[in-house]
């Protein structure tokens, strides 16, 4: 059988330029690429931790007049913090934390378009 390797998650988004920020100030992750449509249709920003290979692909169409439906949001990114105490610091200050299970040691943060982003400690 053929390897597989993680490329990529995507996450379509209503206000890019408030996604990026966002990415960039909750999680510090930086764009590693983009392609936009001639005609401006859309636009594909990726984005990366500097660390891993795996990318975060941020997609806004120019036509879509309104936020996303996520249903109950059960799908979920996860990132690994370093300084897990330090991380929380961060996103209580931002204010995007949406829900907290201090028995799993746990959290999530919500972007800008509802979706959440679990916090995991490294272990």
């Amino acid at each position: 059988m053929t390897a597989f390797t993680f490329a990529h998650n995507n996450l379509n988004v209503f206000d890019l330029e408030k996604s990026l920020a966002f990415y960039h100030q909750a999680l510090g992750l930086t764009e590693f690429r983009r392609k936009e449509a001639a005609d401006g249709n859309y636009k594909i920003v990726f984005l990366t931790d500097g660390h891993s290979h795996h990318k975060l692909e941020l997609t806004w169409l120019r036509d879509w007049e309104k936020p996303y439906e996520l249903g109950d949001n059960e799908i979920h990114l996860a990132f690994t913090a370093e300084d897990y105490d330090a991380a929380h610091a961060l996103h209580a200050e931002i204010g995007c934390i949406c829900y907290e299970n201090p028995k799993m040691g746990i959290y999530f943060i919500e972007d800008p378009d509802g979706y959440w982003i679990e916090i995991v400690p490294k272990r």
